[in-house]
């Protein structure tokens, strides 16, 4: 005969949706420990695709359509601010104590944050640095560039000495990568793109133009290759791998793959935040990864309860020696056994400090594109800088409304 009881105790399913290489590690850590602690609650694993601009727009389909089969919202930290301002999240400062979030560092539970409330805890984070070859440095008597006129004139010097092909490489495509890595040379010469408090624009900014300027000239000075504007980040990582380039713009997963038994560059290099400007600070780029809770779950309790157990510091910590994750707790970076294993983590704390969001605002995917497409024909020459940055102000500007006016 049919049972209630027996229906009361069926395990709750919570969907979660994540791109397939990050589904293999989640299923074979995080998530069969938290199924051995908790057998009340299941957690189905969705396998998306691999591109994230993908995965968003598998997210914002379901949401649109109103019936979204997931439970928990596994977001890159440039969706926070569109899906809370949609209505999608639910809000979750009250299910956390100040003290708690003080354990993560500061810029991703920033990056969780939209209008002062919070709808996303972070996983792991994210951010963009400056690798080196630390070797080739030493041997030249030279030491590593703090400025972005140290990283020219040292890749010129490597250069002449026939060491290296390339001096530098960076993300010159256009698609998300190409803002992420402008964000960071952006602000090192002391620019903005959007103020999220007020809208203001800054693109037509001389610091922007400043900015453009750089990277322009390590193609014109021969430091960058001709092709750098169509690369993304695995074509700079294996020029940079390969033992062709000094220096390279990149996130920490190229970190193990520079370090893996048959890379030619093995032990040989070294990373630091970006470099700047005289008078400026460096700023890497935040990205990375964090738990909301959809306001369409059924479980929002059970949810609530898996977010905690996967960013938990026992968790995250077997996590990151398995996967090699970047950390979000902030006392995992100097962790001894964390730093036995991956001893560039206290280097790459600095670098999360530096840490540079991109705007937090509803329209970003909108901001982002206007810029991508401005962006990328003045690097690549199709249009003069000055023209193009004031073509990307004046859209962005009439983007958001009102409070974009300020110039």
């Amino acid at each position: 005969m049919f049972s209630w009881v027996a229906l009361s105790q069926q395990p709750v399913t919570l969907n979660l949706l994540m791109t397939a290489p990050d589904a293999e590690p989640w299923r074979q850590g995080l998530i069969r420990d938290f199924e051995a602690e908790n057998p009340g609650i299941r957690i189905n694993l969705v396998e998306g695709p691999n591109a994230t601009n993908l995965l968003e727009d598998l997210y914002t389909s379901s949401f649109i359509l109103g019936e979204s089969p997931y439970d928990l919202i596994n977001m890159d930290v440039i969706w926070t601010s569109k899906f809370a301002a949609a209505g999608w999240l639910l809000p979750l400062g009250d299910r956390i104590s100040k003290q708690e979030l003080a354990a993560f560092s500061s810029q991703d539970v920033e990056g969780g944050r939209y209008q002062d409330k919070l709808y996303r805890i972070p996983v792991r984070s994210d951010v963009g640095m400056l690798y080196y070859r630390e070797d080739l440095i030493k041997q030249a008597g030279l030491q590593p560039p703090e400025t972005f006129d140290d990283l020219m004139r040292i890749s010129q010097v490597l250069q002449k000495k026939k060491q290296v092909n390339w001096g530098y490489v960076w993300q010159g495509r256009q698609y998300e990568g190409l803002v992420a890595m402008f964000a960071e040379v952006l602000k090192g010469f002391g620019g903005f793109w959007v103020n999220p408090d007020t809208l203001e624009v800054g693109l037509d900014r001389p610091e922007t133009l400043r900015a453009i300027e750089f990277l322009r000239s390590t193609v014109k000075e021969g430091v960058s290759p001709p092709g750098v504007t169509t690369y993304q980040e695995e074509d700079t990582r294996r020029l940079f791998q390969n033992g062709q380039v000094a220096f390279l713009r990149s996130w920490p997963y190229a970190w193990p793959l520079a370090q893996a038994e048959n890379s030619p560059i093995r032990g040989k290099i070294a990373i630091k935040p970006m470099v700047h400007a005289p008078g400026q600070t460096g700023a890497a780029c935040l990205g990375g990864w964090g738990l909301g809770i959809a306001k369409s779950s059924k479980h929002p309790e059970e949810a609530w309860k898996a977010i905690q157990y996967f960013t938990s510091r026992e968790a995250q910590r077997r996590f990151i020696l398995t996967a090699g994750y970047v950390p979000s707790r902030r006392d995992l970076f100097t962790d001894p056994e964390i730093v036995a294993k991956y001893p560039h983590y206290p280097q790459l704390l600095e670098v999360v400090d530096n840490a540079v969001l991109r705007p937090p605002i509803a329209q970003y995917a909108q901001t982002s594109d206007i810029l991508q497409r401005y962006l990328s024909a003045a690097l690549s020459g199709r249009m003069n800088s000055e023209p193009a940055m004031q073509a990307a102000a004046a859209e962005t500007r009439r983007l958001l409304g009102a409070g974009g006016r300020g110039s």
